[in-house]
């Protein structure tokens, strides 16, 4: 595996994330107008849903493929990967008949299909990083962003409703993990340095990811499923489409620039092995600074002209959330700082301080928002939400500025709380 700098294959990576996000951006105000608050609200509940369990479908154990050095125990993490892929595809087919049953409509037993997608789509993705293709991970993105919403809109001008809400980033994440997978198909597999090992084997040497981080991210993820449900249930579907479309929006510029960094920074802090290392912190402080310094501007822009852009752009309807965002400004900031540092404490191996605190922030942001809804709405819970959140990551970032470069086990240092309190 060649090694690139880190500011070759962010610029690779960011020239693919413009692209992809650019197609949603501009196709937004259409989309919005193409499908109501309440199909926008149902949408992204099934959304969160399927990510909270996609997230955790191979046990993590894809993202221990950057950290392996030999080929054949990666072939055999991927396999290791694809199995409990499929048993947990399996446990959603059921999940999502329940779930229809309760609610009597069609849209649960999608479930399976975007879990199973998702979870090939992280899977091909670790993979493709781990061998540092970036050109291709560029391009998958493109077809998993930028192709989902084209998709999306065909599927507003059939009226197809919620259904084509649902079914068009399901064939876009197909999409893109082909592209990912067929150049590993034709030759990863025959760089094998001997026999893989048994995946029992495999899975007890990386049993960290599962106990660990698989904890982190499903709570991470749960954070976004609890909200969405969380203002569903106090103030319906419209409100929940209007919370789930401004944070499409404030959230892109942390998809866009964090998504390239982190899958570029990820096999850079790896290469330093177990425990980070002096030059390591210091790439994490450059990051840091830089993206606090891209994050400002946004924040403001946000506090000033929020409302009526959002009136202007999907029209006077979705005002609400145009002041959603102007109350969330300051989380999206801080957010957009943190959402690429997620893979750090991965490099350096600090996976159970990354747990706890994560947890910590998940907890704070969940309570933040039901007080927020109950005192102020959907407006109060984005003060309520900014507030706390900033308090929360100004910890997390003093802590990897100050990370100690012994590889001992510390008790109080920075992890992915990036990934978890997003």
């Amino acid at each position: 595996m060649a090694r690139a700098g880190l500011l070759p294959a962010t610029l690779t990576l960011l020239a693919g994330g413009v692209l992809a996000q650019a197609l949603p951006l501009l196709l937004g105000p259409w989309l919005a107008r193409l499908y109501s608050p309440q199909e926008f609200g149902v949408y992204h509940l099934f959304a969160a849903v399927a990510a909270n369990l996609a997230v955790v479908a191979c046990a993590r154990y894809e993202f221990a493929l950057p950290l392996v050095r030999d080929e054949a125990q990666a072939v055999a993490l991927r396999r290791l990967c694809l199995w409990l892929l499929a048993a947990v595809v399996v446990l959603c087919a059921l999940i999502g008949v329940a779930w229809a049953l309760v609610q009597a409509q069609a849209f649960p037993l999608w479930l399976p299909a975007a879990v199973g997608a998702l979870g090939l789509l992280s899977l091909a993705t670790l993979w493709a990083t781990r061998e540092q293709r970036f050109a291709a991970l560029a391009a998958s993105r493109v077809l998993q962003h930028g192709g989902g919403a084209l998709a999306q809109a065909g599927a507003g001008l059939a009226q197809m409703g919620v259904h084509g809400l649902i079914a068009a980033p399901i064939a876009a994440a197909v999409a893109a993990t082909a592209v990912l997978r067929l150049p590993t198909v034709a030759g990863a597999d025959g760089r094998e340095s001997g026999p893989p090992p048994g995946l029992r084997e495999v899975a007890r040497r990386h049993r960290d990811f599962p106990l660990l981080n698989t904890p982190h991210a499903f709570l991470g993820a749960l954070q976004d499923t609890l909200s969405v449900a969380l203002v569903t249930a106090h103030l319906g579907a419209a409100a929940a489409g209007a919370w789930g479309l401004a944070l499409r929006y404030l959230k892109a510029p942390a998809t866009l620039v964090g998504g390239a960094l982190s899958q570029a920074l990820y096999p850079r802090l790896a290469a330093g092995g177990d425990g980070a290392t002096a030059q390591g912190r210091a790439v994490v402080r450059q990051a840091m600074l830089t993206l606090a310094a891209l994050a400002t501007p946004l924040v403001v822009a946000l506090w000033l002209w929020g409302p009526p852009l959002f009136a202007w752009a999907f029209g006077e309807p979705w005002r609400p959330a145009g002041e959603l965002a102007r109350s969330l400004a300051l989380y999206i900031g801080v957010h957009f700082v943190a959402s690429p540092l997620g893979v750090v404490t991965l490099a350096w191996r600090a996976q159970a301080w990354a747990l706890k605190l994560a947890l910590v922030g998940q907890i704070a942001f969940v309570a933040a928002l039901a007080a927020g809804l109950h005192l102020g709405g959907l407006t109060g819970a984005g003060w309520v939400v900014s507030g706390v959140t900033a308090v929360y990551f100004g910890w997390y970032f003093w802590c990897l500025a100050t990370w100690p470069t012994d590889p001992a086990p510390v008790p109080a240092a920075p992890s992915a709380a990036g990934e978890g309190a997003a």
